[in-house]
């Protein structure tokens, strides 16, 4: 049986290194934190529900992830309106902490207003709905699952 080299101990402790780095890493991803499944003055609705409302023109969409992720691609007609949260992922969040230019949404409260970031991980979404809900908008749409299952369905893409 072969000794233990010190090349090959560096090797052995590189590899451990990579792996526990690798475990760590798909650790804290897996542990990231999902929004609530409910919104109270809002409607949480499935990409399917959303898409009707897309169809028939019925709402306004409010992508609210990054400028660059916009970019990338969008629901189609969606405005762009990124949410900087500094605030913590809960329902009960500080939104005193955060940033969205509410100014940005419809004029019109009563009209229907769908909000959406990347899926059920995406905290921006599910803040900026509760944030239309504060300010009085009375058709909030919480699309939950999000750009994430927007495009895994191949629904339209407006870049």
């Amino acid at each position: 049986m072969p000794l233990l080299t010190h090349r090959n101990a560096t090797s052995l402790a590189c590899k451990a290194l990579a792996l526990g780095l690798t475990l760590a890493w798909a650790g804290s991803a897996l542990a990231q934190s999902q929004t609530p499944t409910s919104l109270a003055g809002a409607k949480v609705i499935a990409v399917e529900e959303a898409r009707k409302l897309a169809d028939d023109k019925k709402a306004t969409f409010i992508d609210t992830r990054n400028a660059m992720n916009f970019g990338k691609g969008h629901v189609p007609g969606a405005r762009a309106v990124p949410y900087k949260g500094s605030s913590e992922d809960a329902a009960d969040f500080d939104h005193a902490k955060d940033q969205f230019d509410i100014g940005k949404l419809p004029t019109a409260k009563d009209l229907p207003v769908v909000f959406y970031s990347d899926g059920p991980t995406g905290w921006k979404s599910y803040k900026a709905a509760a944030q239309a809900v504060k300010a009085g908008y009375k058709s909030v749409h919480y699309m939950r699952d999000g750009w994430s299952a927007w495009q895994a369905k191949g629904l339209p893409v407006e870049n």
